[in-house]
């Protein structure tokens, strides 16, 4: 690997703290033209240490999680549309599971006016979410806590989900392979998702579209496995197509007044 200098160094770290990093910014911390901090940002992105966007450059996660702190505010847009539609998706007087993750946590808030639900969850951010909401019942799994971004994981998590039989279950991943397969980065949180997939009548995933550029190491599961998924825009190609073999029905949140869906053939 091309060796980088001391102020890429320090964009780096900057990157694994927030995520994402503007070139407005950097220009502005490092005191140096806009100009300079494109050629850095390339130099990085050349070497699959960040991955460049409009204005910036986003953290490439081939096995380094961003810090939770971080995620909520990567493509905060996009996840509330997909936790509005997906959430539209939810029957009142249902039963479902929501797992670890910020995108699941939109469906949480995108669900505080549904009546009749009961929602079995790991996250504890989707409990406080939920807790105000007079008609929503909420049962917290039992676990280890997990401080960095408040989910409940180990045996313990497990054992309890798999005393349920639910009519839904809303998981998030950190990643989608082009070959279909469900990604994220703790095994304890993964056995935790594997449980909630097998324990619900109708599973929909909900990711944004950066899922898809990123991997992890940990595999949930497979695409075939899901019966909705909600995503922000049209996914690759091979994507697609494992939606369409396996009868899993795609919805495109709408960026606007009207829906987007496609369902699968």
């Amino acid at each position: 690997m091309t060796s980088i200098n001391f102020r890429q160094h320090e964009i780096l770290a900057i990157a694994r703290q927030t995520g994402r990093v503007t070139v407005e910014d950097l220009a502005e911390r490092f005191d140096v033209t806009p100009q300079t901090i494109r050629k850095d940002l390339n130099d990085l992105c050349d070497q699959r240490l960040l991955t460049r966007t409009h204005g910036g450059a986003l953290l490439s996660s081939g096995v380094e999680n961003v810090a939770y702190e971080a995620r909520r505010e990567l493509a905060t847009t996009e996840k509330r549309r997909i936790g509005e539609r997906a959430a539209q998706l939810i029957p009142n007087n249902a039963s479902l599971f929501v797992n670890i993750g910020t995108t699941t946590e939109e469906v949480a808030r995108a669900l505080t006016g549904h009546e009749g639900l009961m929602v079995i969850t790991n996250n504890i951010h989707v409990a406080s979410i939920l807790m105000p909401c007079p008609k929503i019942d909420v049962i917290v799994a039992g676990g280890v806590l997990r401080k960095a971004d408040g989910g409940i994981v180990g045996e313990a998590a497990v054992d309890f989900i798999g005393q349920f039989k639910v009519d839904y279950a809303v998981i998030g991943v950190s990643a989608i392979d082009d070959d279909g397969a469900l990604l994220d980065f703790d095994y304890r949180e993964v056995r935790a998702a594997q449980a909630i997939i097998a324990n619900a009548r109708n599973v929909i995933l909900v990711s944004d579209a950066m899922k898809f550029t990123r991997s992890a190491p940990v595999r949930i599961g497979h695409l075939s496995q899901i019966d909705v998924f909600v995503t922000d825009q049209q996914p690759p190609e091979p994507i697609v197509d494992i939606c369409r073999h396996n009868g899993v029905t795609l919805e495109i949140a709408p960026g606007d007044e009207s829906a987007v869906h496609l369902a699968a053939s």
